[in-house]
């Protein structure tokens, strides 16, 4: 599959510094086009949404072309859309919203693979109403987490089961329809967070059978800010604390003050630029359009990721004395690394020198690198995103050889 990383390279002024990053789990860097349209907007007449004066007119319009570009991208209905600050504060809100319908004695289901954004705002709001929190488990040798084993947190009592999409520590992808079909089942609700897997793969809301997925456009080349997919109808049973002023209808209830137009606009050229990175994209645009390029263009980027990865693999392990904690059968080009007898923000340091940007840390995914036995340091962690290329790669693997001496 033809990948023209060059090109796609020459769209991100970020990378004239000629800083090699591999820091695309923690943010991508921004190309042209969202810088752009983000600009765009602004230049425009923009005042509160309506359907009379040109800023309003500009201001609904952004609205609406944000809803159907990330319904697009995750398979999902515009309808159940909702823009947030970040994939945290939404969870929260789902989180303090869902739990003014559990008792005591009800159950939610967290992973130790998360996030702590998918972990946290459950274990609170559990708290707070006297539920049971129940933990499912990754295998540490493999960083697997097999539909069973959250299967088996799962009782008649459960309300909810929050998983991963998959881990910005390590990697790993559940199997999100079998645990989404589990929690389903047993009449429970099921949130995933798909912050990092959007990031890799393309996302089909129905297809995953999950009831909400959650986002950061910042991680697949947007603006900083959240998104929330769910069905229309399923958000219209929530109630979520709002002005008395403020419109009941869905999803707007759960958008609280004036949306930031811009970046909503720099989130819809982000969607569009993904959706130009596929080999057959003028194929798909007359078969059907924005999604099917999507589709076509998130499988060149796994392609071009997945053979940078494995290059990144096999020079680590010539290198000798590295751990590789990614080591599930499904994962995303995302890599955790430590070293026998040093430090791993010490490799990050001396990387830094050398122009190579590969962050280390736990990255909030705090019970994972516990479970992973690495305490709250984790590890140096290597994500590949779809502007590396192979020069990067022999930079990072020089620097790591330089730093193991």
């Amino acid at each position: 599959m033809s990948y023209d990383v060059q090109a796609v390279r020459a769209r991100f002024p970020a990378l004239r510094s000629g800083t090699a990053h591999f820091d695309g789990p923690g943010g991508t860097q921004t190309p042209e086009p969202v810088v752009a349209a983000i600009g765009e907007a602004m230049r425009r007449p923009l005042s509160n949404r309506g359907s009379t004066l040109p800023g309003e007119v500009n201001a609904d319009e952004i609205v609406r072309d944000f809803r159907q570009a990330m319904a697009d991208l995750l398979g999902a209905d515009p309808g159940g859309i909702v823009f947030g600050r970040s994939a945290t504060q939404l969870t929260y809100d789902v989180a303090r919203t869902l739990a003014g319908t559990w008792k005591a004695g009800d159950e939610v289901v967290v992973s130790r693979l998360d996030h702590d954004a998918n972990i946290r705002p459950w274990v609170q709001a559990a708290e707070r109403v006297g539920a049971v929190v129940r933990w499912a488990d990754f295998d540490p040798a493999t960083g697997e987490l097999p539909p069973e084993a959250v299967g088996a947190r799962i009782t008649g009592r459960t309300r909810l089961v929050a998983v991963t999409g998959a881990s910005n520590l390590i990697g790993t992808r559940p199997d999100i329809p079998a645990v989404a079909r589990l929690a389903r089942e047993a009449g429970a609700l099921s949130y995933v967070d798909g912050v990092h897997l959007t990031a890799h793969r393309a996302v089909d809301l129905e297809r995953l059978g999950a009831d909400f997925l959650v986002c950061s456009p910042y991680k697949f080349f947007g603006p900083h800010h959240g998104v929330l997919a769910a069905r229309p109808e399923l958000l219209g049973t929530l109630h979520p604390d709002k002005l008395a002023p403020s419109t009941d209808a869905v999803p707007e209830r759960f958008e609280l003050g004036t949306l930031p137009y811009e970046l909503m606009a720099g989130t819809r050229a982000a969607v569009d630029f993904i959706a130009g990175l596929g080999t057959d994209a003028d194929t798909a645009h007359r078969r059907g359009g924005r999604r099917e390029r999507l589709v076509s263009a998130y499988a060149a980027i796994e392609s071009h990721e997945s053979a940078l990865r494995e290059s990144v693999e096999k020079g680590v392990r010539d290198l000798g004395g590295v751990t590789v904690h990614s080591r599930a059968a499904e994962r995303t080009p995302t890599l955790l690394l430590t070293f026998e007898g040093r430090d791993a923000t010490d490799a990050y340091r001396a990387l830094a020198r050398s122009g190579v940007h590969a962050p280390a840390g736990a990255f909030y995914a705090l019970e994972a690198s516990r479970h992973l036995g690495l305490g709250e340091s984790g590890g140096l962690r290597v994500g590949l995103s779809a502007y590396n290329d192979a020069e990067d790669v022999a930079r990072l693997l020089t620097g790591l050889k330089d730093f193991l001496g």
